[in-house]
């Protein structure tokens, strides 16, 4: 195994580990936006607002982006596993 196919393993790893755990950080991030400017704009500080639809939120996102995220998971691993006899040598 050459430095250039780790090299290569670890950055399709790492674009893995980006693109799924994208949709649950950019739900979280947007929920966060919109209950701050919420709290702003009313004046109501409440530790309570600002978890509660975050967590919501990702837990639906979770739900929707589920499926997709395990099969891509999935098939990183079933690869990496099958290619295992060409990097050993």
């Amino acid at each position: 195994m050459t430095d250039a196919t780790v090299l290569d393993i670890t950055h399709k790893a790492l674009m893995l580990a980006v693109m799924v755990s994208a949709p649950v950080l950019c739900a979280g991030l947007l929920v966060g936006l919109i209950v701050s400017i919420f709290q702003a704009a009313t004046q109501i500080h409440e530790i309570s607002l600002t978890f509660i639809p975050k967590i919501i939120a990702v837990a639906v996102t979770i739900v929707i982006f589920g499926q997709w995220m395990l099969n891509q998971m999935l098939s990183f691993t079933t690869g990496l596993l099958q290619s295992i006899p060409t990097l050993v040598r």
